[in-house]
């Protein structure tokens, strides 16, 4: 649209004026606060450590202990509703995005398409000065829009971020990621061998592009989206991360409840005479012809496991845990730059999880989530020659 031109055009250039108005960027007030959104994934209440749970969280504590706990905070317990609601300040169900992307019907509360007069945070601050940056998981294109040849009108840079760095689906391989730089795709600049992982990735990336705008504009505030892959499956982390745990979760699931209950009464998350729910019976369903029937989002009671099944199912929450220690720990480095760099004291962040635990790993867990997608039940067996294995680079596992 032509702007009207407010300078003055004579025939001599000396008696002329122009007008750059239109051109001005937009600033924003003066000492307007940075923003960073920390977004996890698939994290219940009970898992961290500031909300006693027993993974170790030092960079969540340190934010928790500045801050305010919500005990009471709503999320729509799936991934995209989530994130559109946090961006638009809207219900999922208003924007088309009732649930994940991959499972959009075309009607208008579930197209999977934010519409365009409904602005995302992004879009509010880039237009009020501030560098806008979207580093890991997106999940807010549709699948048939998540390609070369597809319209990016979806993507974020056409959202308001001037940046992207990350996965545009709901999950990706940690040591091999589906990486997105801006708008076309890229390869990891590492490999596992070389120490690579995606959330040190994204960590070094969010880094740089906070970097890269304050050596030219210094004054310039900025707002950061970082949603790092943990906790979603699959499970990848270093395997010294994952020892740290060993022996954690030996006394079983049940038992752990009862002994986060404790923690939270402690710390004032939950009143002190909440009692927890029972837990869900095991749905042992058969099929029409008697045949075993493949019911996957449920738990086994932990007494009736044989020792071979504990050993495996703790090995698989010990490996969940190393994984969201070591994410905290790459986000860690990212409050360190900032406090380094004088920002901290002048930046409003706001942690979340899209929703809580996930059931993908069916009854026995899974050293291979692709099988739950397709309707099968990993056998505790075969996951078995996989213990050694569970976390690296030839599993693509979750736990119970």
């Amino acid at each position: 649209m032509t702007t009207e031109f407010n300078g003055k055009i004579e025939l001599d250039i000396r008696d002329s004026e122009p007008d750059w108005g239109p051109f001005a960027a937009p600033t924003a007030q003066p000492d307007a606060p940075n923003v960073l959104y920390l977004v996890w994934d698939d994290i219940g209440i009970a898992t961290w450590d500031c909300f006693g749970g027993l993974v170790e969280m030092p960079a969540m504590r340190r934010i928790a202990e500045r801050g305010v706990r919500l005990s009471q905070f709503h999320t729509t317990a799936l991934c995209s509703p989530t994130r559109a609601s946090l961006l638009t300040g809207r219900n999922a169900t208003t924007v088309g995005m009732a649930t994940i992307e991959e499972f959009t019907d075309g009607f208008p509360n579930c197209n999977g398409r934010i519409p365009f007069d409904t602005a995302l945070l992004s879009e509010v601050l880039v237009e009020n000065g501030y560098n806008t940056y979207c580093v890991g998981k997106w999940h807010l294109t549709p699948l048939e829009e998540s390609n070369l040849a597809a319209t990016k009108r979806h993507w974020p840079l056409g959202r308001g971020f001037e940046r992207f760095y990350g996965f545009m689906g709901g999950e990706t391989d940690q040591w091999y990621p589906d990486l997105v730089y801006d708008n076309h795709p890229v390869v990891p600049p590492a490999t596992p061998e070389e120490g690579y992982h995606l959330s040190k990735d994204l960590a070094d990336k969010t880094i740089e592009f906070i970097r890269d705008s304050k050596v030219i504009a210094p004054e310039k505030p900025w707002f950061s989206y970082v949603c790092p892959g943990a906790g979603h499956a699959p499970h990848h982390v270093f395997k010294e991360w994952a020892d740290r745990y060993a022996g954690v979760f030996d006394m079983g699931y049940e038992a752990y409840r009862d002994i986060v209950l404790e923690n939270q009464k402690r710390l004032g998350i939950v009143p002190p005479d909440t009692e927890l729910s029972p837990i869900n019976p095991y749905l042992d369903v058969k099929g029409p012809g008697g045949e075993d029937w493949p019911v996957q989002d449920t738990v086994r009671p932990w007494e009736s496991l044989s020792d071979d099944e504990k050993r495996l199912f703790s090995r698989m929450a010990e490996v969940f845990a190393g994984f969201l220690s070591y994410t905290d720990a790459q986000i860690g480095r990212v409050l360190d730059y900032l406090e380094e760099s004088g920002q901290l004291d002048n930046t409003i962040i706001v942690v979340i999880s899209d929703n809580g635990a996930s059931g993908e790993g069916g009854p026995n867990g899974s050293v291979n989530e692709v099988k739950f997608f397709n309707g099968y039940i990993d056998a505790v067996e075969e996951s078995l020659k996989a213990f050694d294995e569970i976390g690296g680079t030839q599993t693509y596992n979750h736990y119970p």
